[in-house]
């Protein structure tokens, strides 16, 4: 009866670990609730969404709190994309490395890699982006997120990014980079004034797109 006692003891402690482990990785791999709406602001001519730090690759990251973070493409890198066709990310449970790919976007027939703007795992992703990828483009700051971090060094990570008064001029650097490298005559600025006219990237020739996507993508 004691060695039945045990075996029947061993197998309750594999099961309930079992079952503990289960729920766990089906959390990690739930989508995040749908994020507030940020708090923008207008500065020379873009719209900066307050709280969020910005990778020079144009991938944006928002600290929500206990280790975790919500990840996207910002509104110039969007603007210079204008459609975008598939994105391909990471697998959830992928740990990733600041600077590292994380996902690949994809738009007529050029492809490119963004970087990840933290170092962390990938705990989920927002599926209705993935599946409606214009959500990315409309709406880059709220519904269009792409995946979520939990990343334990974030507040190393975010010293190495651009926030707070420093992203205007950033943006608008960036603007005025576009314009130089583009021909004289050429469009580069929406009529506000603010990011890349919607779509630029595809109007340009094969050889400055390239340009482009290496100045402004790292890629």
């Amino acid at each position: 009866m004691s060695i039945l006692f045990v075996l029947l003891t061993f197998l309750l402690i594999i099961t309930i670990t079992y079952f503990r482990r289960r729920s766990e990785v089906v959390a990690t791999q739930t989508v995040q609730a749908k994020p507030q709406a940020p708090q923008l602001t207008r500065e020379l001519g873009f719209e900066i969404p307050k709280g969020f730090a910005f990778h020079p690759g144009h991938a944006w990251v928002l600290d929500e709190g206990r280790q975790n973070a919500r990840v996207g493409l910002d509104a110039f890198a969007s603007n210079l994309l204008g459609k975008i066709d598939r994105i391909e990310v990471t697998g959830i449970n992928r740990w990733v490395r600041q600077g590292q790919k994380l996902a690949t976007v994809t738009s007529g027939d050029t492809s490119i890699d963004l970087l990840s703007p933290i170092e962390g795992v990938v705990t989920s992703l927002n599926y209705d982006a993935i599946e409606n990828p214009d959500m990315i483009t409309k709406d880059p700051y709220q519904t269009g997120w792409i995946c979520a971090v939990k990343s334990p060094d974030m507040a190393t990570n975010v010293k190495n990014l651009i926030q707070g008064a420093l992203v205007a001029p950033w943006m608008q650097n960036s603007v005025t980079r576009v314009a130089g490298m583009m021909q004289q005559g050429s469009p580069a600025l929406a009529q506000d004034g603010g990011v890349p006219i919607k779509g630029l990237l595809s109007k340009l020739e094969p050889g400055v797109r390239r340009k482009l996507i290496q100045e402004f993508f790292l890629a």
